[in-house]
């Protein structure tokens, strides 16, 4: 505004002033919140806990030095004020590591040249050896499989047999399921796009252009896709589901830039109430966020959704098939953000209210639903109730338009969602087993500029799926997809099933099946 324009009214000008630095709180507010998220640790925790952390370790006693193993006492300087300027560190010798059983080993013996006793020249007899181990590595390699069908004819008759060709993955085409696996774990698990991998392997004299390379992920894909329809079936069977969305940049061909499309995670794990039931995610690919595409992911789904507060999940509540459950942890972010930016002593006891919530839940963790949710209404119900108390009541202490009233306002108004975890114990405190399904597609994105196409999305959709769900069920990825690719070809698509994480991993080894 202008100087003429100013009005002349004192309490008008108050009223300007007070509402400018609002604003200028508010956009420092936001710009600490941006820049922690770009820049600043993941990890949602109070400076205060981890001091507190600190000085628990302090406390603690040495052990009593017949106790331990050998050690070494090594003096470090104290840089603090008050003397003494030395203490003593009992620092443990590392055990050696017992390297896994099933690798091959090469045994090298170190004999000496002579076995004549160098003092008085007699035959000398073996006393003992050391062994010790070396844990070595050799790039992988390249080996072609060749299939050599011999021709039979009879004499007699002249009748001709010969074996028929064995399947393929992808018809007439080179890769077999091990190289096709690795190709496709090293992208989508790996995050190493396929540009360095032609890179990687050019430097084993095999020379693969990137373009055939992209070929056979889109053939793999194609050929997945039944095993993947199967595992989404699975997953929108259960009771409950965790759902999240994450951008991804498409390319957008004739605009000479990207759009942005979204990856849609639908997580089953009931794990922490007991449950035998496997865990899965299901990945889904839209070209927006419009709500439309989750109602269609979920169709035909009905029990509990626990999500985030995007509107677009809202339709699906409307017919009551599909319960609300809301997440305390982004209802915990919003105090955190403003803790992280000014010490706010508000945001600071609400964060310590909604932590005594999460350490009831770290007690019953892997308890029967029953069992959480009497525990939980004897426990949390009376927490959950002052909490709502005194946010009510600091609501009327601070001003309507600050970010503290916002994210009061965001708990309230979604309280019974909030709440509803207190008597259902299948229900989760928070929505993290969808956040933790997020990020592999965080960490895939920093490896690449963007999806060459809506296609590629959908294809990138169907192997996270049977990637994340492989890794939730502790198979590798790699072993699990190269099963699947010497199997899928020509197994009956009316018992896909039995190609699903779970029940292959039931039928392998445990060294077989292991992930890292």
């Amino acid at each position: 505004m202008s100087h003429a324009a100013l009005p002349d009214d004192i309490e008008t000008l108050k009223r300007l002033v007070i509402g400018r630095d609002e604003m200028i709180a508010k956009l420092m507010a936001e710009i600490a919140r941006l820049k922690r998220w770009r820049f600043g640790r993941s990890a949602e925790r109070m400076d205060a806990a981890l001091v507190q952390l600190q000085l628990l370790l302090g406390d603690l006693q040495a052990p009593v030095a017949s106790e331990l193993p050998v050690q070494e006492t090594v003096p470090v300087e104290d840089s603090t004020q008050s003397p003494p300027l030395q203490q003593r560190v009992t620092r443990l010798r590392r055990v050696p590591r017992a390297l896994p059983a099933h690798l091959p080993r090469e045994t090298i013996v170190h004999t000496p040249a002579s076995c004549s006793c160098p003092e008085c020249g007699t035959q000398m007899r073996k006393l003992g050896e050391d062994i010790s181990e070396m844990l070595d590595y050799i790039p992988g390699y390249f080996k072609v499989l060749r299939h050599v069908r011999p021709k039979f004819s009879c004499g007699h008759c002249a009748a001709i047999i010969q074996l028929p060709a064995p399947a393929r993955p992808l018809d007439r085409a080179l890769p077999a399921p091990g190289l096709l696996a690795q190709i496709i774990v090293a992208k989508y698990g790996d995050h190493c796009p396929l540009y360095r991998q032609q890179g990687i392997y050019r430097r084993s004299g095999v020379d693969l252009d990137r373009a055939t390379l992209a070929e056979w992920v889109g053939g793999a894909s194609r050929l997945l896709e039944p095993l993947v329809a199967s595992l989404g079936r699975y997953v929108r069977s259960a009771e409950k589901l965790h759902a999240d969305d994450t951008p991804v940049p498409v390319l957008d061909p004739g605009r000479g830039k990207t759009k942005t499309g979204r990856l849609w995670t639908y997580v089953r794990d009931d794990r922490p109430g007991a449950s035998r039931d496997p865990p899965a995610v299901w990945y889904r690919y839209s070209p927006d966020r419009k709500s439309e595409h989750p109602q269609a992911h979920l169709r035909g789904f009905h029990g509990i959704l626990q999500a985030d507060a995007y509107s677009g999940f809202t339709p699906l509540y409307v017919s009551g098939d599909i319960l609300e459950a809301a997440c305390w942890a982004h209802a915990r972010r919003k105090f955190y953000d403003l803790y992280v930016a000014d010490r706010s002593p508000l945001a600071t006891e609400a964060i310590q209210r909604i932590g005594a919530l999460y350490a009831i839940e770290r007690e019953i963790r892997g308890s029967v639903p029953a069992q959480r949710a009497s525990v939980r209404r004897q426990r949390a119900g009376p927490l959950l109730d002052a909490l709502h108390q005194w946010l009510s009541a600091t609501l009327q202490m601070v001003s309507a338009k600050s970010d503290l009233a916002g994210a009061i306002k965001y708990s309230l108004v979604r309280w019974s969602a909030l709440t509803r975890y207190r008597d259902d114990g299948r229900i989760e405190i928070d929505n993290n087993s969808a956040e933790r399904s997020i990020r592999p597609l965080v960490l895939g994105r920093r490896n690449y500029m963007f999806a060459g196409s809506d296609v590629g999305g959908e294809r990138a959709a169907n192997i996270y799926s049977l990637i994340g769900s492989a890794l939730l069920n502790t198979m590798d990825p790699y072993l699990y997809l190269r099963h699947v690719l010497e199997r899928i070809a020509e197994h009956r698509i009316n018992r896909i099933d039995e190609l699903l994480p779970w029940n292959v991993a039931a039928t392998l080894p445990d060294e077989q099946r292991q992930a890292a």
